[in-house]
């Protein structure tokens, strides 16, 4: 069965009475293309746990169990789940019928695979980098607009790029254009992949992450404005001066 052939896809749903659903940012991809850039990026072993998120269909699942021989699927709609084990039948594949976000990740290592609803990217990509064992990498198929933010830093880095570095590398991999998807979305989207930082020390980075969205409810004013209670640090830094989108993670992390 092709999953990335529109008619097949129109088939399947029709057949169990579905229609994807947009308020949960349901569009099943058709692009097989896309696929294996999702797949190259990843950099799947058989020996890698794979963690993903929003199967739908199973276009993306399929390839990953054929790559890895320990994959788990989170999917928050029921309605589907018989579709993925019609598509995907056996015990290859653990499916968790759940919210990916009170998804507790494993304590080995792991990967996340994922194409997810654009609505809930930050708070995904945040869930899994920020916890006590976060993926060895992410490599998800997101907004395009989204992934663009957060492959930027200096000097104009936003909240959400600010987020992924510290935590990890953020790399653009490839454009995806809406027709790539069934229903097509109104805006195109791009394969972003992360990798995490092992070395980073999580508390330091939790602390810079609070002390920076301070900043940034004020971010056209300056640090000595936002962060008054640090204007000696600020001053002593040569940073009060400067805005919270013009500061480096080395800067942030001078003021902890």
């Amino acid at each position: 069965m092709d999953l990335t052939d529109l008619q097949t896809i129109k088939k399947l749903l029709a057949e169990h009475n579905q229609t994807a659903k947009k308020w949960m940012g349901q569009n099943f991809l058709i692009s097989r293309n896309a696929l294996d850039k999702i797949l190259e990026a990843a950099n799947i072993q058989k020996s890698d746990q794979i963690i993903e998120v929003g199967p739908g269909l199973g276009v993306l699942t399929k390839e990953l169990i054929e790559k890895s021989d320990n994959v788990t699927s989170i999917e928050l709609d029921s309605t589907i789940i018989p579709i993925l084990k019609k598509v995907i039948p056996g015990n290859e594949l653990k499916i968790l019928h759940q919210d990916a976000l009170r998804f507790e990740p494993p304590t080995t290592p792991y990967k996340v695979v994922a194409n997810i609803p654009y609505n809930i990217t930050s708070p995904l990509i945040n869930h899994f980098l920020q916890a006590e064992n976060p993926p060895t990498s992410l490599t998800l198929l997101v907004q395009k607009e989204v992934a663009e933010k957060i492959c930027k830093i200096n000097p104009d880095m936003t909240i959400l790029s600010m987020q992924v570095h510290l935590f990890g590398d953020a790399e653009y991999i490839e454009t995806v254009t809406s027709n790539c998807f069934h229903p097509a979305p109104k805006v195109d989207s791009a394969i972003l992949h992360i990798k995490s930082n092992q070395k980073t020390r999580r508390e330091n980075a939790l602390a810079i992450l609070k002390l920076a969205k301070r900043a940034f409810r004020g971010r056209r004013k300056k640090l000595s404005n936002t962060l008054a209670d640090l204007k000696e640090k600020l001053i002593e830094l040569n940073l009060q001066d400067k805005r919270p989108q013009h500061l480096s993670i080395k800067d942030w992390g001078k003021l902890i």
